[in-house]
């Protein structure tokens, strides 16, 4: 049974929210922590591409941090820019990350889904996790995708297991 914490930090993108009115943001720190993971940083940002990248920019470099949670930005207006300034820094796209999160979101709010861009990257050495600013979707994003692949006994293979093998250290 393998013991791995790792390094988290939450993006909460909101032109509205701040860290004490960001309910999203929190229940994704505390799910993290219940994850046993350290949640080393959680900030709340403009809907600005360039707020967005700057901060995962730090991230990125920071050694500290494994994985970063965002929450918010992911929909269709004009405002909603997560998706594509997370990829603007992304070097691998996790494409079943975002088609998974709207099949289960279909069961909630049917075809309602198809207005998020949920997504995942991989950020240079960092997982960057786009979910919807709801405090629904970040719960279900926890309760059937990211407890598992956050969960380094999850079998057959889950994304803390990956690390080191992402940052090099493991062939």
């Amino acid at each position: 049974m393998m013991n791995m914490s790792i390094g988290c930090a939450v993006l909460s993108v909101s032109d509205t929210r701040t860290l004490e009115t960001d309910t999203s943001g929190a229940l994704a720190e505390v799910r993290l922590r219940a994850l046993g993971h350290a949640c080393v940083a959680r900030v709340v940002v403009p809907d600005s591409v360039e707020a967005i990248v700057a901060q995962l920019e730090r991230w990125r470099d920071d050694p500290e941090v494994d994985v970063v949670v965002t929450t918010g930005g992911t929909g269709m207006t004009a405002r909603d820019v997560t998706p594509d300034a997370v990829a603007r820094l992304g070097t691998k796209r996790v494409e079943g990350f975002g088609e998974l999160f709207r099949w289960l979101s279909f069961e909630e709010i049917g075809s309602s889904t198809v207005q998020s861009r949920a997504d995942a990257w991989l950020c240079g050495r960092v997982l960057v996790f786009v979910l919807p600013g709801s405090t629904g979707a970040v719960r279900l994003a926890f309760d059937r995708i990211l407890d598992e692949q956050l969960n380094p006994n999850h079998k057959p293979c889950n994304f803390v297991a990956l690390l080191p093998r992402i940052r090099g250290e493991a062939p």
